[in-house]
């Protein structure tokens, strides 16, 4: 279907010609109705399938009807991260650029002057606010934020809301907003967590759900099979043969970032770092530095893997194999987007093989494997489940084997016989046993061993001397020796 299918109001349609989108992507095939109509709506989709003009175009077309008050919030888009919201805001600018409608975005990590942008766009009524759920709730605590006639409720990429502990602020939020509103939650999975908020604050949603959790179709994903002193190796080896431009290799600590973009610096790599520790200041500046080519590539965390608006990425390296397999889609669906063609290279060491294999079973296809540059050695075989077999088994054998040595010691300390067959005469006693320490017999006092062969028994210490030998120094108030070393 095209756009021009739709009863879009002629604002719109001149948004859309001058940024030249004509024909709908299957996500906003099946969701710009339902929503054009007022219903909530469930859209579950991969990222770079076009949830934001899904969502963003049935609100813009109603907004500029005339429908809503110009002096107050009309439209609230949660988001994740500073970068996703960034980056709606910057369609929001495109979108709106021939129509009446006024945007702000509201998220931490900001100057003073910035803030000060939020508070004033907040308090003159913009009628679409893009935020992050923590900065949202600071405004609302702080009384600078009126939701009281907010018309449209947007959750973009919830799952990721969830999974960084953001359900109680979204609940929170949906408390101050009227219960008159059209609802939408797009997401990239649906676990029973999204499930049960969409129960808790929509009404009668239509869903729509694409294919979950599938690499794009044009992704080529390859993965080499590596020792993890090889990744560096691997790396250089690619792009002796082709550029480092428009590259993105994910690492799964900010730690190993650092490290890693230090080390390619060093072999002469344009490479810029993402992670946590930066300020918004600094990660702005990464991000058009990349944009506009000044540097070639960006190591980064999965801060990321969501939220980044670049079309033109050719290369995606996992670094690190992720341990969560939507980790991996989201990653490697950093390239291919808007039908274009990609790469995804994944290293992948012995530690990580069983976790790069519930991937391939997740996605249901086996990666192919590239042979290692020969300067790079051997490679280790790849075998996840038999390596796991193995490990169990050479835990049950040392388990066996240190049992058969327990079994050992315990028939000494039981005046047993030992493996030669010979009786053990001078085995050691049982410890507290009382018995005397130069034989282990069984015989009663009565019948003491030594004096039945004529021989003199050596005079016992008495027990009270021992203790007192053992009593600690100290004086009687002293602290006890205890048995813990």
């Amino acid at each position: 279907m095209y756009f021009t299918d739709f009863d879009f109001e002629d604002e719109v349609l001149d948004a859309l010609d001058a940024m030249r989108f004509e024909k709908c992507t299957p996500i906003q095939e099946q969701t710009l109705q339902p929503l054009m109509e007022g219903r909530d709506l469930i859209g579950v989709a991969q990222t770079g399938t076009g949830k934001t003009a899904a969502y963003l175009l049935p609100v813009l077309n109603r907004l500029c009807r005339g429908e809503y008050p110009e002096d107050s919030i009309n439209c609230v888009i949660m988001a994740p991260t500073r970068e996703l919201a960034q980056q709606i805001d910057r369609q929001l600018e495109g979108f709106t650029y021939f129509m009446n409608v006024s945007s702000v975005a509201v998220y931490g990590g900001n100057d003073g002057q910035r803030y000060e942008q939020e508070l004033r766009g907040m308090a003159k009524g913009a009628d679409i606010i893009v935020a992050t759920p923590g900065r949202l709730i600071s405004h609302i605590n702080l009384g600078n934020i009126d939701l009281s006639k907010v018309s449209f409720f947007i959750l973009d990429e919830a799952d990721r809301m969830l999974d960084m502990g953001f359900c109680n602020d979204i609940m929170t939020i949906a408390k101050q907003l009227p219960k008159e509103r059209q609802t939408m939650l797009f997401s990239a999975t649906m676990p029973e967590e999204i499930r049960k908020l969409a129960r808790d604050i929509l009404t009668d949603p239509v869903q729509i759900t694409l294919a979950l959790a599938k690499p794009a179709d044009g992704i080529t994903q390859q993965a080499y099979i590596c020792h993890e002193g090889q990744k560096l190796g691997i790396i250089n080896s690619i792009f002796d043969n082709e550029s480092s431009e428009r590259v993105i290799l994910f690492a799964s600590r900010k730690t190993k970032v650092k490290e890693i973009s230090h080390t390619l610096k060093k072999h002469g790599f344009n490479v810029g770092e993402m992670h946590s520790d930066l300020s918004q200041s600094e990660r702005d500046e990464i991000m058009f530095q990349y944009k506009s080519r000044k540097i070639d590539m960006i190591v980064a965390t999965d801060i990321l893997a969501r939220g980044i608006d670049i079309d033109d990425i050719r290369i995606v390296i996992n670094y690190d194999v992720p341990r969560d397999c939507d980790d991996y889609i989201h990653r490697i669906g950093r390239t291919a987007r808007a039908g274009t063609k990609g790469r995804a290279i994944t290293l992948v060491n012995v530690e990580d093989q069983e976790y790069f294999k519930r991937i391939e079973d997740f996605i249901e296809q086996d990666v192919p494997k590239m042979e290692l540059p020969a300067a790079l050695g051997e490679a280790p075989a790849y075998e996840p489940k038999s390596k796991q077999k193995g490990a169990r088994k050479q835990r049950s054998n040392n388990k066996d084997k240190q049992g058969g040595n327990n079994r050992k010691r315990n028939n000494h300390k039981r005046g047993g016989r030992p493996a030669n067959g010979n009786k053990q005469q001078n085995a050691k006693p049982v410890e507290n046993s009382g018995q005397p320490k130069e034989t282990a017999s069984v015989a009663t006092p009565q019948e003491g061993t030594p004096k039945q062969q004529g021989e003199k028994p050596k005079r016992r210490r008495p027990n009270h001397r021992r203790k007192r030998r053992n009593k600690p120094q100290g004086g009687e108030n002293a602290a006890p020796v205890t048995e813990n070393k």
